[in-house]
């Protein structure tokens, strides 16, 4: 039996990590943290076993010797060191994304975790998706040949997330370029099996965060509160050539919207999200397309179990990848460089320069 500590328990704490740990039978939640006391007491009360212990101070809860995994739920600033604190602490952990504010700090927790040997993986459950899943395997088996240029999408028309600490660039560092950007440019890199950049281009807009006519999903923004960005954009060129387009955005003039997908354009064939998966190519001189159905059943690569969801089966394969040791889906290496290349276009707007990795 695997025990787990809950710090930070907050939306994505209760909408994705604890509800998925819950279903598993080999774990149980036994410690819950937050610095608004009553949100630790609820959580603890919903999902915690019988003897669950609430905390405010997250260094009381990783005191606890019982416990063998934290998952860290709290606004990006606080990642990184709770996280090395975590590990320091013999846990395994579990961070949410993105893996840090900026690289300096991600680069702690990857060190951190080769310090300690102790697992730590990012939460990118986009990469648990049946088409994510599918298209991997179609990567790896060579279908696309060389890919020489991919997109990273996440666009949204008007979605701005108007709880929480979104709109704070103190708290979050960013705005949806390190929210739901991080999540297809993760996407797209993992499917590339490419995490050499050699340098990029970025441009950040606060275009629409100052605008009173807003028609947002969520409820209106405060203008004066709305500190990060509304969109952003990179060229990203890596160390063989390669190409990658970045786009995210929580507020824009679209109607081309789509979010934490990705295509990619190879030698020998392409593919995309942009109606549902479909891999196009050339068979006997002939062009087609492919669409695999989703919708059909079947298993893929990581035995998704039937209805459950990504992120069901991303809390499932890491619990079971620290029961047995072995490297988690998401591993700390490629989290650091999705972290390195965020922080990379924000710099190159911020100089007007190109930004070049060491």
């Amino acid at each position: 039996m695997i025990n787990v500590g809950i710090i930070g328990c907050g939306g994505i704490a209760n909408w994705k990590h604890m509800p998925s740990l819950a279903k598993l039978e080999d774990c149980k939640m036994v410690a819950f943290c937050d610095i608004v006391i009553e949100k630790a007491e609820k959580a603890a009360a919903k999902f915690g076993d019988e003897n669950a212990k609430v905390y405010e101070d997250y260094r009381e809860l990783l005191k606890d010797e019982s416990i063998d995994v934290v998952h860290v739920c709290t606004p990006n600033r606080s990642h990184s060191f709770i996280t090395v604190d975590a590990l320091e602490a013999g846990k395994h952990v579990m961070c949410e994304k993105p893996m840090a504010i900026n690289s300096a700090e991600a680069k702690k927790m990857l060190d951190a975790a080769e310090r300690t040997g102790k697992l730590l993986t990012i939460g990118y459950q986009n990469r648990f998706r049946p088409d994510s899943l599918y298209l991997k395997d179609e990567a790896d088996s060579g279908t696309f040949g060389d890919i020489y240029y991919a997109k990273a999408t996440a666009i949204r028309r008007r979605a701005v997330p108007t709880w929480g600490v979104f709109l704070d660039e103190n708290e979050q560092g960013g705005g949806p370029l390190i929210d739901i950007g991080t999540h297809a440019l993760d996407l797209t890199l993992w499917v590339m099996n490419n995490y050499k950049p050699k340098y990029c281009v970025g441009s950040v807009y606060h275009k629409l965060s100052e605008k009173t006519n807003q028609g947002n999903s969520y409820a209106n923004w405060d203008p004066e509160k709305f500190t990060v960005e509304d969109s952003a954009f990179g060229f990203v060129v890596m160390e063989n050539g390669a190409t990658v387009m970045v786009e995210s955005a929580w507020a824009l003039n679209t109607l081309d919207v789509r979010e934490a997908v990705t295509s990619v354009c190879g030698t020998e064939a392409g593919a995309d999200m942009v109606d549902g998966l479909r891999i196009n190519g050339i068979r006997k001189g002939r062009q087609f397309v492919l669409k695999p159905d989703f919708k059909a059943g079947g298993v893929d690569s990581h035995g998704a179990q039937k209805g459950e969801s990504q992120a069901d089966l991303e809390a499932r394969l890491w619990i079971e990848a620290v029961k047995g040791g072995a490297k988690p889906l998401t591993t700390p290496e490629q989290a650091y460089c999705v972290t390195r290349i965020l922080e990379g276009i924000y710099e190159s707007s911020k100089t007007g320069k190109p930004y070049y990795f060491d």
